[in-house]
């Protein structure tokens, strides 16, 4: 009579608890002590039968409410068999896949002795896959009713009893054997996942089953599974009322653990509220997968706050950008964002503002002067730059030593050696210097002391594209063949050559002082020599 309000496993033969090991928490020495007691073992292991919650703390930890609400949501329709499919979205680094793994072991004791198979898939095999069997592994190994009792098998799945868990890379390039989900099909950073590999690959996988499928991840552009998803579960529970899309922000997590905010702070004095991965990855704000790279609010934080200047200034610290083109460009246009027409190259003669280090812990940047010389050879341009560099005395020499720029290049590092920062473009180093200079401009870091119009022009029809995939790479740059309102073809040299501050940016600055020597009386000559 009382069995059917027991739980499968309380009837089962009971396993033999190892002892606790020295990593284990106070709490879970507790918990580990007390099911060494047969008397409290069934009362135990039915406390953690009711959910991921009380699994949760025989780990030690204690889940907050926004990660308990998903919770509840995705079991009830796992154990009621309700097939429902879930968007949850949470802000970086606030226990979306703690949440997770917790939820996936938890499954495997609940149906160790009925069976059923859970598949987990992530973008990537390295290092998102392994991340997530890691964090299951830890879960099931922490609790001390899996504790020794869970196995391993074929590299990619975990066996508990009669229950499975397998796990997948949803990489393009990844060969998907076939496997059946009949509780749950959980999806990592969907934001990253290709739709027609889940469409081909995994979407099948629950079609004869019924199973409860979960898309998780951080918002991104328009153009994900995650969107998708997020959008069709936003038409279904206005439909039935039954809560599908769960998203919180930072300001969300904030309010329940102050130190997250602090780090949500500090990322925002770095990047800006409006860098593109400040908005998808702490405030859930979707992003246009096109656009134009600096729109008006960034053009206004760009404005200088100084003339141009002539000469430099005793004193102050100057660094030389220089982009460098040649008669053969077309050949590296390596990201086909590039205008390969061009034949110029351009030096931006920037000053090293460092009264924000203080402040922002970084320096400000001011383009003070800009040059162009077009159809010279490299040897006449290096003369150029040279006597520039006699004249400045940078502290600093960037440039682009993609292709042709190696000779440049080697020519500056002769004269100014220990000086001259060399920058191979290739698709991934153009997108990280992109958005590094955007952090520089979204934290009024960079100010353009020489405005013109070709600049301006060539700054207005720059475009940026995010292309799909956990890379997050951004295409950018002025596109092939683009004109000004005058006819004439637009390039974007300038706009390269000062997107090699986010390079500066990347060196470790520090205010240093001239070393002062105090006099000071001898201590001992006052002192009674009767010693």
């Amino acid at each position: 009579m009382g069995a059917i309000a027991r739980s499968p496993l309380s009837q089962a033969n009971s396993p033999t608890f190892p002892k606790p090991s020295s990593n284990c928490s106070w709490e879970q020495i507790q918990v580990t002590q007390a099911l060494s007691n047969n008397s409290l073992q069934r009362r135990i292991k039915e406390t953690v039968w009711r959910g991921p919650i009380n699994w949760a703390r025989t780990n030690g930890i204690t889940l907050r409410p926004y990660q308990e609400a998903v919770s509840r949501a995705i079991i009830d329709s796992v154990i009621n068999n309700r097939g429902l499919t879930f968007v949850v979205v949470f802000p970086r680094q606030s226990g979306k896949n703690e949440l997770q793994s917790h939820i996936q072991a938890w499954l495997m004791f609940r149906y160790a002795r009925k069976g059923g198979r859970i598949v987990s898939v992530s973008p990537t095999f390295k290092p998102q896959t392994i991340n997530a069997m890691d964090r299951v592994r830890a879960s099931l190994d922490r609790s001390p009713i899996a504790r020794g009792i869970w196995k391993a098998s074929s590299g990619f799945i975990f066996k508990f009893h009669a229950s499975r868990l397998q796990f997948f890379s949803a990489d393009p390039a990844a060969k998907v054997v076939g496997a059946t989900a009949d509780l749950l099909l959980s999806v990592d950073e969907a934001q990253d996942v290709d739709i027609s590999k889940f469409d081909k690959d995994f979407d099948p996988m629950t079609a004869a089953t019924n199973a409860t499928r979960v898309f998780w991840g951080t918002v991104w552009t328009k153009d994900t599974l995650l969107h998708r998803q997020a959008e069709i579960a936003k038409q279904e529970q206005e439909r039935d009322g039954i809560r599908r899309l769960f998203q919180f922000n930072a300001d969300d997590v904030r309010t329940l653990i102050p130190a997250y905010g602090a780090h949500v702070d500090r990322v925002v004095a770095e990047k800006g509220r409006q860098h593109p991965l400040v908005k998808t990855q702490y405030f859930c704000e979707e992003i246009d997968a096109q656009v134009g790279m600096f729109n008006a609010g960034r053009l206004a934080l760009m404005h200088g706050d100084q003339p141009r200047q002539e000469s430099p200034i005793e004193g102050r610290l100057y660094a030389f950008l220089v982009d460098v083109a040649g008669m053969d460009e077309a050949m590296l246009n390596l990201d086909g964002m590039g205008n390969p027409g061009r034949d110029s190259t351009t030096l931006s003669i920037v000053e090293i503002d460092m009264s924000t280090l203080e402040t922002l812990q970084k320096p400000t940047y001011r383009v003070i002067q800009r040059q162009a010389w077009q159809g010279l050879n490299h040897l006449s341009v290096f003369g150029k730059i040279k006597a520039y560099g006699e004249q400045w005395r940078p502290q600093h020499f960037v440039i682009d030593a993609t292709g042709v720029g190696e000779g440049l290049w080697a020519l500056l590092d002769k004269a100014f050696p220990t000086r001259v920062l060399p920058i191979k473009f290739t698709q991934q180093t153009k997108s990280e210097i992109g958005y590094g200079y955007l952090a520089i401009i979204e934290t009024g870091r960079f100010r353009d002391c020489d405005p013109s119009d070709e600049v301006r022009v060539q700054y207005s029809k720059c475009q940026s594209e995010i292309l799909p995939g956990p890379a997050h790479t951004m295409r950018w740059g002025v596109k092939d063949g683009t004109r000004a309102p005058d006819g004439q073809l637009v390039h974007d040299d300038f706009v390269l050559a000062d997107s090699l501050t986010a390079a500066l940016d990347a060196l470790e600055w520090s205010l240093s002082f001239e070393t002062t020597v105090i006099n000071y009386p001898d201590p001992l000559e006052s002192m009674d020599k009767n010693y």
